[in-house]
C-alpha cells in the first residue's frame, strides 16, 4: 500500500495562499483527463483589454470584492437603464482558446499584462450525484477563474495543468458565465523569471474541459516496467478518497486481468508478465491499458522500457543508446503561435523524423500533452524541463518552491508516457553556492518523485584557450553532463573547433543540449558571411567533424533548434526583426543546408549502432 505522500506533497506545493474569502483552492490535477467523460469549452471566447487591473482593481488599488458592480467577472448587462456598466463583453473582441492573443490580432503582439476571457455555456450532467472539475491544460501565466460571478480559485505557472471542483449549486443548465482573469506579466521571483530567450506568449494556451466523473474516481495512477527487470510490471492506483471499492486491471493483449481491493485511498501492484514487448525507439510498442472502478473505466496507451546510465553509457533496454537529438520549441513558426494541438504535436514530432532524429529536448518548459503522447507512438525519446532558466531568483526558498510545484505538476501528468527518458530541472544557470544548492535541492526531488527516469539539466561550461571545462558543481548530482555549447557562433569561427579539447571532471555520460549558428533563410553567400545559410552550413560541418573526435562518453547531442522561433532579443533589422534564425527549418518549414548536414551524420550513427 501506498500513503499518499506524492499527493500530500504535490497538494501542498501547488495550492496557492490565497485570501480567507477564497473558499475553493485548486486540487491537484486530474490524470488523464481525456479519458474521461468531458466537455470541450474550447472554441471563440469574449474578452476585454486591461492593461490597468480595472476589473480587478479599484481607483485605491484594493482588490473587488464579489457582488461589485464593475469587477469583470461579474455580468456585463444593466440591471436597468440607468444601470452604470462600464465593462462589456462582445463577439466584436474575441479570441480562439486554445491560443495565444499575440498572434491572434496585431494589437497583441508584444502585448504583457491583463486579458479577461468570458465564455457562456449550458451544461447538464450526465450523473446527478456525480462530480464536476473545470480544467485547463495551461493559461500563461497568472489566472482568476470565476463561475458566475463566484471566484474559484488561482493558479500561477504558465506550463503546467490544474483544476477546480465545480460546487454542485454553481452550475446551471442554462446561461453559464465563466471569467479568468488572465496576466502575462514577467517577475523577478516567478518560474521563469524577467529574462528569457523566446516569446511570452499569453492566454488559454491549451484545452479547457469541464470534466465529469462519480463521487468516487480514478484521480491518478502509475504504471511502468520494474528496475530490473524485463517482464514485471508495478505501479499504484490512487482514488480521491479512501474506499473499499474493488478495482479491475486490465491488459488485454498480454491478457493480463487483476481484481484489485481496497481498503483505503490507494494501492500499489506488480505483476509478472510473460512476452512483454518493450517500448524502443525502433519498436515503439504500446498496450492497451483498463483501469475500471465501479461505473468509471479509464483506457489509456502505456509502453515498457528500463532507462538507465552504466558507468558513461546511456542504456535503452539494457543497450547502448546514441541520443539523436533535436531542440524544440512549443512553436508553429509558419503562423507565429504557440503549438496547442494534435495536429500541432504531429506537425513538429514529423519534423524531427525527416532529421532522422530519434530524441527531442522540450524546450525550456514542459509542453502540452499531445506533443508526449505523440511521442510515445511514434518513438521518440524526450527530454522535459521545467523554465528554470538563467537569472532565477537562487536564494528565495519562494522561488524554490514554486519550482518544485512545476517540477511535480510536469512528473505527475507525464509519469506514464515511455518515451520521456530525462527529466530536466533547468538550463544554463549561473555556476555560485546559492545556485548549486537551489538546483541539486531539485534533482532531489525529481528523484524522490521518479526514480525509473535519467535527472538532468544543462549545466554550464567554460572555454580556457580552445580546451572546453567542464566542472560545474551540478554536474555530481545529475545522471548525466548535459551542456551547451557554441563554438564558432558566440566568439571566433566554426573553424575554431579543428583543435578543441573536452576536459570533463565527471565520470558520466556526455550529451551536448545545445550547439548551433543562426542563418536567415534563402541568404545565399560566401561561408565566411554571418547569417548566410553557407556560414550556418559551415559551422554544423565543423561541429559534426567535432563530434566524431568527442571522447568515449560522447552519448548524443540536441542541435539548436528544429525551427527558427520568434524572440524579441533578436533585433537585427536585416537578418532577425524578432526571430531567433537558428532553425533547421525556417519559419516557413523551409529546410535549410545545414539541416542536410546533421541528417548525413545521424544516417551515419544509426548504422553505426545497428551494426
Amino acid at each position: 500500500m501506498i500513503k499518499g505522500k506524492f499527493y500530500r506533497s504535490l497538494l501542498s506545493a501547488t495550492l496557492l495562499i490565497s485570501p480567507a474569502s477564497e473558499m475553493l483552492a485548486q486540487e491537484p490535477p486530474i490524470n488523464n483527463v481525456y479519458a474521461r467523460d468531458i466537455t470541450s469549452l474550447n472554441g471563440k471566447w469574449q474578452y476585454i483589454v486591461d492593461p490597468y487591473e480595472t476589473g480587478f482593481y479599484d481607483y485605491r488599488w484594493a482588490e473587488r470584492r464579489e457582488g461589485d458592480g464593475e469587477a469583470y467577472w461579474n455580468t456585463d448587462i444593466p440591471k436597468n437603464k440607468s444601470d452604470r456598466k462600464e465593462h462589456g463583453y462582445s463577439d466584436k473582441y474575441s479570441l480562439n482558446v486554445p491560443g495565444d492573443w499575440n498572434s491572434q490580432d496585431p494589437k497583441f503582439l508584444y502585448y504583457e499584462g491583463t486579458v479577461w476571457y468570458k465564455r457562456s455555456f449550458d451544461y447538464s450532467k450526465k450523473n446527478p450525484t456525480g462530480k464536476v472539475f473545470l480544467y485547463f491544460g495551461a493559461v500563461n501565466y497568472e489566472s482568476h477563474i470565476y463561475l458566475n460571478g463566484k471566484k474559484l480559485g488561482s493558479h500561477k505557472g504558465g506550463f503546467s495543468p490544474f483544476n477546480f471542483e465545480v460546487p454542485a449549486t454553481s452550475l446551471k443548465e442554462k446561461d453559464n458565465y465563466l471569467v479568468v482573469k488572465v496576466d502575462n506579466k514577467r517577475k523577478r521571483d516567478e518560474i521563469p523569471t524577467l529574462n528569457t530567450d523566446w516569446w511570452n506568449y499569453g492566454g488559454i494556451t491549451r484545452d479547457v474541459l469541464l470534466v465529469e466523473v462519480p463521487q468516487t474516481f480514478i484521480r491518478d495512477y502509475s504504471i511502468r516496467l520494474k528496475k530490473n527487470s524485463t517482464n514485471e510490471v508495478e505501479g499504484w492506483i490512487r482514488l480521491n478518497k479512501a474506499s473499499e471499492k474493488t478495482l479491475s486491471l486490465e491488459i488485454a493483449e498480454l491478457k493480463l486481468k487483476k481484481e484489485i481491493k481496497l481498503n483505503s485511498d490507494s494501492v500499489s501492484f506488480s505483476y509478472k508478465i510473460p512476452k512483454l514487448q518493450l517500448w524502443s525507439t525502433g519498436n515503439p510498442k504500446l498496450y492497451s491499458l483498463k483501469l475500471q472502478s465501479g461505473a468509471e473505466t479509464i483506457t489509456d496507451k502505456v509502453g515498457f522500457r528500463s532507462v538507465e546510465v552504466q558507468g558513461n553509457k546511456i542504456l535503452l533496454n539494457g543497450k547502448p543508446v546514441f541520443l539523436r537529438g533535436i531542440c524544440i520549441h512549443e512553436e508553429i513558426p509558419e503562423e507565429g503561435r504557440r503549438a496547442n494541438s494534435k495536429a500541432d504535436a504531429l506537425q513538429l514530432l514529423r519534423q524531427a523524423k525527416e532529421l532522422n532524429a530519434n530524441m527531442v529536448r522540450l524546450a525550456h518548459y514542459p509542453h502540452n500533452e499531445y506533443m508526449t503522447r505523440v511521442a510515445d507512438s511514434l518513438g521518440i525519446l524526450v527530454w522535459s524541463e521545467i523554465p528554470v532558466y538563467w537569472t532565477i531568483d537562487f536564494a528565495s526558498k519562494e522561488v524554490l518552491e514554486k519550482a518544485k510545484s512545476q517540477l511535480r505538476d510536469m512528473i505527475a501528468r507525464d509519469k506514464n508516457r515511455a518515451s520521456i527518458v530525462i527529466w530536466s530541472v533547468g538550463n544554463e544557470t549561473p555556476v555560485k553556492p546559492e545556485r548549486t544548492t537551489f538546483m541539486s535541492n531539485l534533482v532531489a526531488t525529481a528523484r524522490k518523485l521518479d526514480n525509473s527516469r535519467l535527472i538532468s539539466a544543462a549545466l554550464e561550461v567554460h572555454n580556457d584557450k580552445g580546451t572546453m571545462i567542464v566542472d560545474d558543481p551540478l554536474g555530481q548530482y545529475t545522471d548525466l553532463v548535459s551542456v551547451n555549447e557554441y563554438l564558432g557562433w558566440y566568439g571566433g569561427f566554426p573553424s575554431d573547433v579543428k583543435n578543441a579539447k573536452w576536459d570533463i571532471r565527471y565520470n558520466k555520460p556526455l550529451f551536448i543540449s545545445e550547439t548551433g549558428a543562426e542563418a536567415l533563410s534563402g541568404f545565399k553567400a560566401d561561408s565566411l558571411t554571418r547569417w548566410s545559410e553557407e556560414f550556418q552550413e559551415w559551422y554544423y560541418k565543423e561541429q559534426v567533424a567535432m563530434m566524431k573526435r568527442m571522447p568515449a562518453n560522447f552519448v548524443g547531442l540536441s542541435p539548436w533548434i528544429l525551427n527558427d522561433f520568434r524572440s524579441p532579443r533578436r533585433n537585427n533589422p536585416v537578418y532577425q526583426e524578432g526571430w531567433n534564425n537558428k532553425g533547421l527549418f525556417d519559419h516557413k518549414g523551409n529546410k535549410k543546408k545545414a539541416f542536410y548536414v546533421m541528417k548525413t551524420y545521424y544516417d551515419e550513427k544509426e548504422k553505426e549502432q545497428k551494426k
